[in-house]
């Protein structure tokens, strides 16, 4: 069975258990099935792997009930989320598990292409359904993408706008991807696979300055947030050289108008480095590393809400 065929099986069940439960958190409802009928079958297909084909009869209301699990791989979130908005729901506003019964057996792996394929009709939908809630936007690489959408401030949407490998030019391309989108804040972190890949000092700190131009320039009611670029535990990195360039990004922020959320100083060991006990690979971050970005984040949300 393929994965949309998967796909199509598991929501056609309409399973009410979940949807129950989760009636505190009621879902932005912004496509519905004569959108979704409606939608080009060439755009439909460019956000599915090429060995899977969409399935237009096929429109799911409800959820399955599993045990709370999320996503640990690229290709499952792809399909968690595809699973999500394929039922015309944002899966930040989603119980973890939902959809497992897809994102656990799937096997197609998404390109890049389908990635901002995808991310740009999750922009698309939440905008129809925004109304006069507030809207929060992520962007940057894989991790602000494995942001436990959980450990999101509550009370407002959320757009998660990342992707796994990103660099700052590769976001500087793609800003217009959610250009349709009315968020009230707009967090990036960029500049980590920048590093790994060479990339000088001088072109991260050019494409940074560009990327909250044009963010301030198509989202002018929106506040944009810098955040640090984290140290990590790889030697290609000098944590030095992060420091050096998180003091650049600070003072190019205030210059722009941008506010800088300074994450680097808790993050780093005496030495420079990513906390040992905050990782799980040297890079990437664990619960515990999250759990402090989560209470730094939360803190420039209730000052963004505030008025600051």
């Amino acid at each position: 069975m393929s994965d949309l065929s998967l796909l199509a099986t598991v929501l056609a069940k309409g399973l009410s258990t979940q949807a129950a439960t989760n009636s505190s958190r009621p879902p932005v409802g912004y496509l519905t099935a004569a959108d979704w009928k409606s939608t080009p079958s060439q755009q439909i297909q460019s956000i599915l792997p090429s060995n899977v084909r969409p399935d237009r009869n096929q429109y799911p209301t409800e959820f399955s009930p599993f045990a709370p699990i999320s996503p640990s791989s690229g290709t499952q979130l792809y399909w968690q989320r595809f699973a999500a908005i394929r039922s015309g729901h944002l899966y930040t506003r989603l119980p973890l598990d939902s959809f497992r019964e897809i994102w656990s057996q799937a096997t197609s792996n998404p390109t890049y292409g389908q990635w901002r394929q995808l991310l740009a009709l999750e922009a698309k939908a939440v905008t129809r359904g925004q109304g006069n809630r507030r809207l929060s936007v992520m962007v940057g690489d894989s991790l602000s993408l494995w942001f436990p959408s959980d450990r999101l401030p509550s009370g407002q949407l959320w757009l998660n706008q990342a992707i796994s490998g990103e660099t700052t030019r590769n976001i500087l391309q793609r800003l217009p991807d959610f250009a349709v989108a009315h968020p009230q804040a707009i967090y990036v972190m960029a500049g980590v696979n920048d590093l790994k890949r060479g990339i000088t000092d001088n072109e991260i700190l050019w494409n940074m300055r560009q990327i909250i131009r044009h963010l301030k320039q198509s989202h002018p009611q929106s506040r944009i947030v810098v955040q640090s670029i984290l140290p990590t535990r790889t030697t290609a990195v000098p944590g030095d050289r992060i420091a050096w360039l998180n003091h650049r990004l600070a003072t190019i922020a205030q210059q722009d108008g941008a506010y800088f959320l300074d994450l680097y100083d808790q993050f780093a060991d005496a030495d420079g480095r990513l906390r040992e006990d905050w990782t799980t690979d040297g890079l990437h971050l664990n619960a515990n590393g999250y759990e402090t970005w989560q209470a730094k984040l939360a803190q420039a949300d209730t000052w963004i809400a505030q008025g600051g």
